[in-house]
């Protein structure tokens, strides 16, 4: 019997896997700016069908610093926020950050969260 499921267990483990994406919609490269923020944008895509959308939280991570990200309007699964980059310096090192409730089997919503990987913004001179 165990040799009849044996060639259907890797399609019952992936059954399970979910997968998140991270795609940066903003260049690498920015021109200086008098403010000194810089404007960088996420698509965050999931096939976690548990998680809440309503308790998404996500950031933007400059030097360990938390900072929101806003819904793009009329686009779904779209973000926006400023990254920081001080007077003078021609790097920033960023990643996006998503804190979020998920559904658990009988059990209240439980707290996860997931990174992106790090990015790093150039800023040139006009």
């Amino acid at each position: 019997m165990l040799k009849k499921f044996l060639p259907l267990l890797p399609v019952l483990l992936l059954a399970g896997c979910t997968s998140t994406t991270f795609t940066r919609l903003t260049p690498n490269t920015q021109p200086r700016n008098a403010n000194n923020l810089y404007p960088v944008e996420v698509a965050f895509n999931t096939t976690q069908q548990s998680l809440r959308l309503d308790k998404l939280q996500p950031y933007v991570l400059v030097n360990g610093q938390p900072l929101p990200l806003r819904p793009v309007p009329l686009v779904r699964n779209r973000w926006e926020g400023l990254v920081p980059v001080a007077p003078g310096a021609t790097t920033a090192s960023y990643r996006f950050k998503f804190d979020y409730l998920y559904d658990n089997f009988g059990t209240a919503p439980k707290p996860s969260s997931v990174s992106s990987k790090i990015y790093t913004l150039k800023v040139v001179d006009p």
